[in-house]
């Protein structure tokens, strides 16, 4: 009856314990599947792709235009603060972001935010003369202009294109308290964008996309397996000094 009792145990045992193929499975989420260049490049291809089409189109639909809306009749109040965190999409965002990377003896990372951030603000360029959508004012009525006009065509943002190249790039570099004003940082640059006037959310979703993929394109290019990409793998000089203070001490 022991021999038999300790045969039953053992068979219960095997039977409850969880697969280690299973338990990897549970244990992935969202954001460690972005940690992936190749997932990112993928997603971020897919999604200016199916913009890019949407935008071609020359009009905007009823949820577009009620967002546009929404957001770009927000209180004139909010303006200055706007223009302060939009000025992390220019194009001058880039050098300035590998500037402080090399201050923190990160050279790589310096790399990847010059060729991320100036790479997506000129694909943009020559996106907007593939699709060639208007700016707001030329599609939406009564849409408002703060500060000044945006010249050129509208699709798709360079700005957002710009700064998500720049935050995707940066973020594993972080501590927790950084990471969390990027991530509150990088969507509002978009926003900025459609509250000044000088583009559609369409425009912003698709700079956006064109922003992950590059930056996750240049990511490749340096470590073709991705795998130097994860989220806390840090250079040794990383780990000792930070980038200027945000970089995260383990």
């Amino acid at each position: 009856m022991t021999r038999i009792a300790g045969t039953r145990d053992l068979v219960r045992a095997v039977l409850q314990a969880p697969s280690p193929r299973a338990g990897r499975t549970q244990e992935r989420s969202p954001l460690d599947l972005l940690a992936d260049p190749r997932v990112r490049l993928g997603l971020g291809a897919a999604t200016t792709l199916v913009t890019a089409l949407s935008a071609r189109r020359n009009r905007v639909g009823y949820c577009e235009a009620r967002v546009f809306r929404a957001v770009n009749g927000l209180p004139g109040s909010l303006y200055p603060p706007a223009w302060v965190i939009m000025q992390l999409g220019t194009l001058g965002a880039a050098p300035a972001a590998a500037g402080t990377a090399l201050l923190a003896h990160d050279r790589a990372l310096a790399g990847r935010l010059l060729a991320g951030g100036t790479g997506t603000w000129a694909l943009s360029k020559l996106v907007k003369q593939m699709v060639r959508r208007p700016r707001p004012a030329a599609l939406v009525s009564g849409s408002r202009s703060r500060g000044r006009d945006a010249s050129g065509l509208g699709y798709p943002s360079g700005h957002a294109g710009v700064a998500v190249a720049l935050g995707t790039a940066v973020f594993p570099r972080l501590s927790p308290s950084g990471r969390a004003v990027a991530a509150a940082a990088v969507p509002i640059v978009g926003l900025s964008r459609i509250y000044v006037g000088a583009h559609l959310p369409l425009d912003v979703a698709g700079g956006a996309a064109l922003g992950l993929a590059v930056e996750a394109a240049v990511a490749l290019v340096r470590h073709p397996s991705g795998h130097k990409s994860q989220p806390g793998v840090l250079p040794g000089r990383a780990r000792r000094g930070g980038l200027a203070g945000l970089v995260a001490r383990r």
